[in-house]
């Protein structure tokens, strides 16, 4: 509560804009603020500090004031920002948004934001998970809106959509009996991430990335939680979709290998047999005529 008193959070938008871009790169910059983005749109790859964050549509990232940021669009994108103050600062008017090769920040000290960390010991980190992402894209999305019009009104408005947006932040990471952090659960995502992309190259770098985790801990706690590496457990959901495909659906075994993420129908076929002890064709064949 003192801290909370000593440094008031009080949201400050300083610039907003939706950023519909196609492929793009900004290069480093050391912030002197907050930078809240939300990927409605394409694929984004942060650097924040030496380390690469890939980010897909649907998520949210948050650089903190001190970092060094890079910015990459890899494909068309859309992505709403905000470069904004947290904690009230009475010279907040004088600060902005660093441009690139801006790194020596020292004649700007006293404009420097403080982290989350720094003052509440809360790490939060770069790629954002909350309880309720929807209401967050939504709040986002029109608080960007509200701040392109010119107008004192439209602005506060903007402004209260800020606090709800870091409200949700802090929600998501703040320790407390009984609180559903989305923090505390790396691997919430993993199962539902698997199923919606079965059909795509899923890679073990990029999930751990996702998770914010090196890939051998992304591994062990996977195998810790499931019994199985992350491999296995992929593998075995992509026999068990063409299954149902092979038994409910006149589709080709080629087409099959497609939905489910086969790199072709050898593949399918050599692997459905390790797992299943039989060649998909036959399976089909049992399933649906007993032979």
């Amino acid at each position: 509560m003192e801290r909370i008193e000593k440094d008031p959070i009080v949201p400050y938008i300083r610039q907003s804009d939706f950023a519909v871009r196609r492929p793009w790169q900004y290069a480093e910059r050391r912030l002197l603020d907050y930078l809240f983005i939300y990927i409605q749109e394409g694929v984004l790859r942060v650097k924040v500090d030496g380390r690469s964050y890939l980010f897909e549509s649907g998520q949210f990232c948050l650089v903190q004031p001190g970092s060094i940021v890079a910015l990459e669009g890899e494909t068309d994108t859309i992505t709403p920002f905000a470069h904004m103050d947290l904690f009230y600062r009475a010279e907040r008017a004088k600060s902005f948004p660093t441009r690139p090769g801006q790194i020596d920040l020292t004649s700007y000290s006293h404009l420097l934001q403080p982290t989350i960390q720094a003052l509440y010991g809360l790490e939060i980190p770069v790629r954002i998970e909350v309880l309720q992402p929807k209401k967050l894209s939504e709040a986002t999305i029109m608080m960007v809106e509200l701040w392109q019009q010119n107008d004192p009104l439209m602005k506060l408005k903007a402004h209260l959509l800020a606090n709800e947006i870091v409200i949700a932040v802090l929600e998501a990471y703040m320790p407390g009996e009984g609180s559903q952090r989305v923090g505390a659960d790396p691997l919430k995502w993993v199962v539902a991430y698997f199923s919606a992309h079965l059909n795509e190259s899923i890679s073990i770098l990029r999930m751990a990335d996702r998770a914010n985790l090196s890939v051998s801990r992304f591994s062990a706690l996977f195998k810790q939680r499931y019994s199985v590496s992350p491999h296995r457990y992929l593998l075995q959901m992509r026999i068990d979709h063409s299954k149902e495909l092979l038994e409910n659906t006149a589709l080709s075994q080629e087409e099959i290998a497609s939905y489910c993420g086969f790199s072709d129908v050898h593949h399918f076929s050599k692997a459905f047999r390790k797992c299943c002890g039989t060649p998909p064709g036959d399976w089909r064949k049992f399933r649906i005529h007993g032979e």
